[in-house]
């Protein structure tokens, strides 16, 4: 996790759609955007760059 317990708390509510890589909130059953079902919790850990 990062530095911040509040930004950790922001990310844990976001759900991102497969389909179209909007972000939705978190227990929603579709996407706001394109109506995709296919959602998945957004990361929590931070990646390095390669």
């Amino acid at each position: 996790m990062g530095k911040f317990p509040e930004a950790d708390a922001m990310i844990a509510k976001i759900s991102i759609c497969r389909r179209c890589k909007t972000r939705n909130k978190k227990g929603v059953p579709k996407c706001r955007n394109c109506g995709s079902v296919f959602l998945r919790p957004k990361r929590k850990d931070i990646r390095a760059k390669k």
